[in-house]
């Protein structure tokens, strides 16, 4: 029975071209492909191996010359057709240690990928080079319309310098207001611009954690109040006093958030508060809650808020204004400090907005930290801590038995209160909760947080979520 050239060589129907050959550089053999990418038929056998790849194998006495290294390694080289027309080949050629005497040429044909990488390659430019013209394009028009904005900015404080009549000064007043709202959303678009870019860089400097929060407060106290609404803000004593951070982007993300507040709330108030994390060597995780009790935000909608460009629904856009990038930035600028930001809300029930950044924190006041942390815990285990003296005993450090028994208790009247719907009892218990957990591990110090939230927010299903898991926790514990 006759044997077919497919039984002696099986790489015939292979997808690459396989050329084998003498060390005389003699071709004996090229499999289908190999003959139709290089458009010969059967006169490809006895062809030398510098007629296929002339710019890397070169006649001599001895057979062929080269400078290709013949082992498991894939080289890019030129190979050409029988008409002198070339392509370019990933190619690998080795002494075959079955055939004696014998190379194995193994090569794909990358014509079509060079060709899309030079495509792909001109694409990332001209994207690249847009880019450029666009950013360039809106750093110009931010600065030409801060120019004029400016200057009505000014001369109208001017005006209000000097006595005017009620009427000229209330639109003197609007267009104040104005001029501010229109460098806020300059302001805005020249951020995007830069985050978008990757051209954001933060400013790093130390400085007085608390009075960047009295600043913050007395930027926002007159109008809340002035509304009506009350504003409660709290900072944890485990908080240190300096960190190392860029000032100005913490306050921007804190004066975007109570902005929201109180842009979208009528009734109630609004709660800042800020806790202490984790800490690692000299970093330190600092944790911010804003809350409202205004028009909140329906579930389905959660994940536009931090979308560029985007509102919840078009009708927000024009009662309450701005332009959907403020969340989007802050998110951004949330996350380039290391953090996160979320929210929690639901329709008519308010909104809790969190966010979690890494600060540093200066050699000489690490030890401050530690010795306030020490002192934190020592007062603690002296005198105890709890909604009353009833039933509850000294508090030691966190992970005692009685510290666990206690805790355990509390949570116990905490749940009872919510199931009761007595709301304003539960927050009370719930701060004795925080304080009894004070020094727990990271993982409670979260569970903790979200089940605060949860209550703020008089949310039931939450709260008996965020309780199970937490008891869950500190059993295990």
């Amino acid at each position: 029975m006759e044997r077919k050239e497919s039984d002696i060589f099986p790489m015939e129907k292979a997808l690459e071209m396989i050329l084998m050959f003498d060390q005389k550089g003699t071709i004996f053999y090229g499999n289908t492909i190999a003959r139709e990418k290089l458009e010969y038929e059967n006169d490809l056998y006895g062809k030398n191996i510098s007629d296929v790849f002339p710019n890397t194998f070169k006649n001599s006495e001895d057979g062929f010359e080269t400078d290709f290294v013949f082992e498991d390694k894939v080289e890019n080289i030129v190979a050409y057709r029988k008409n002198n027309t070339c392509f370019p080949v990933e190619a690998k050629i080795i002494l075959s240690e079955e055939l004696k005497d014998t190379y194995i040429c193994m090569a794909n044909d990358i014509l079509e990928k060079e060709f899309l990488s030079r495509e792909i390659e001109q694409v990332r430019q001209e994207a690249q080079q847009a880019a450029k013209v666009k950013s360039e394009f809106v750093a110009n028009v931010t600065h030409e319309l801060r120019t004029p904005v400016n200057g009505i900015l000014g001369n109208v404080r001017e005006l209000l310098s000097e006595e005017v009549e009620q009427r000229t000064e209330k639109g003197l007043r609007i267009i104040e207001r104005c001029c501010g709202d229109m460098n806020k959303i300059i302001n805005n678009i020249l951020d995007f611009s830069k985050l978008e870019a990757g051209k954001f860089t933060f400013e790093l400097c130390k400085f007085h954690f608390r009075n960047m929060l009295d600043y913050v407060k007395a930027q926002h106290i007159n109008k809340i109040t002035e509304k009506g609404l009350g504003f409660f803000m709290t900072v944890s004593p485990q908080v240190p006093e300096y960190i190392i951070g860029d000032e100005l982007r913490i306050v921007q993300v804190l004066n975007n958030l109570l902005s929201n507040a109180l842009k979208f709330t009528a009734l109630g108030k609004i709660t800042v508060e800020i806790f202490r994390t984790a800490q690692v060597n000299d970093k330190v995780e600092l944790f911010f809650i804003v809350s409202d009790t205004g028009i909140g935000i329906d579930k389905t909608d959660k994940d536009k808020l931090f979308q560029s460009f985007s509102q919840v629904d078009a009708s927000i856009s024009r009662k309450y204004g701005g332009t959907g990038l403020g969340l989007n930035i802050c998110k951004q600028l949330v996350e380039l400090m290391g953090g996160r930001i979320e929210v929690e809300s639901e329709k008519n029930k308010g909104s809790i907005f969190s966010f979690s950044i890494w600060v540093g924190v200066a050699e000489e006041d690490i030890a401050l930290l530690q010795e306030s942390d020490r002192k934190q815990s020592a007062l603690s285990a002296t005198f105890g801590i709890g909604d009353s003296n009833e039933d509850f005993d000294p508090v030691k450090e966190y992970g005692t038995r009685e510290n666990q028994e206690n805790l355990k208790r509390t949570l116990s009247k905490l749940i009872l209160c919510v199931e009761m719907e007595n709301w304003e009892k539960a927050e009370m218990f719930m701060e004795t909760v925080k304080q009894l957990t004070e020094g727990a591990p990271r993982e409670i110090s979260r569970l903790i947080l979200r089940l605060k939230m949860a209550i703020q927010k008089e949310n039931y299903d939450k709260v008996v979520t965020e309780y199970k898991e937490l008891t869950k926790v500190i059993e295990v514990k």
